[in-house]
Order: structure tokens, then C-alpha cells, then sequence
């Protein structure tokens, strides 16, 4: 299955405006990576894959529609797959892509663990 270009144009659509921002192919999807990190994808599973801070995660898996991300069998700390109809809404799609451009904007930004504060 190839990945959804119209949700890739909605997701688009909300992006263009980020400074250092590139797309990819990646994972038979469109991931969208802001200064080299990437933010949210589009799943060439359907839906998408959604990168939100791990404390947030364990709340919103209780959606409906939302579920771990799942990686040779280990679910990716961070990382959310939110299914097609989660998204049908233009409300919904701009919570998921704000929520996951906040995150990625903010670890870019953020100290490395380790390293000076």
C-alpha cells in the first residue's frame, strides 16, 4: 500500500511555513522532518505516525483510533499511530501535526541529556 497523498497535502498545508523543512520518503510513507527530525509521517499502513512527547503517550492511546507504534515487534517510545478516519477532520489533523511539531521543536531546542544545561 502506498501512502495517502491527499493526507500528505493536508499535512503539507500546515507545515510549509516551518523553517528547515523536508520530506522524505521513509517506511513506504511521507515522513516530514523539521531540521532533520522527524515530526509526523504518513503511513504508507494508512493513517499516521505521530511523534508526541512519551509522558503524553500513555493517555492518548486511550483514543479511539490511536495506538503504540510498533517496530520489529517493540513499540517505539514517542511514537504514535493514529488511524485514517482519526484524521478525516481538519480539526483533529491540526491537533496531531501541531502536537507533534511542538514536540520535535521543543527537543531540537532542548539540551542534550548529559551534556550542559
Amino acid at each position: 500500500m502506498t501512502y495517502d497523498e491527499e493526507l500528505a497535502q493536508r499535512i503539507r498545508e500546515r507545515v510549509f511555513a516551518e523553517r528547515d523543512l523536508a520530506e522524505k520518503r521513509m517506511f513506504g510513507g511521507l515522513a516530514f522532518l523539521l531540521e532533520g527530525s522527524m515530526a509526523i509521517a504518513v503511513s504508507g499502513q494508512g493513517g499516521l505516525m505521530a511523534r508526541v512527547a512519551p509522558a503524553d503517550a500513555a493517555e492518548l492511546v486511550t483514543r479511539d483510533g490511536v495506538a503504540p507504534m510498533i517496530m520489529n515487534r517493540r513499540p517505539m517510545r514517542g511514537w504514535l499511530r493514529v488511524a485514517p478516519d482519526v484524521v478525516e477532520s481538519e480539526e483533529a489533523l491540526d491537533e496531531w501535526v501541531a502536537r507533534s511539531v511542538a514536540y520535535v521543536k521543543g527537543t531540537i531546542n532542548a539540551p542534550q541529556e548529559g551534556g550542559p544545561a
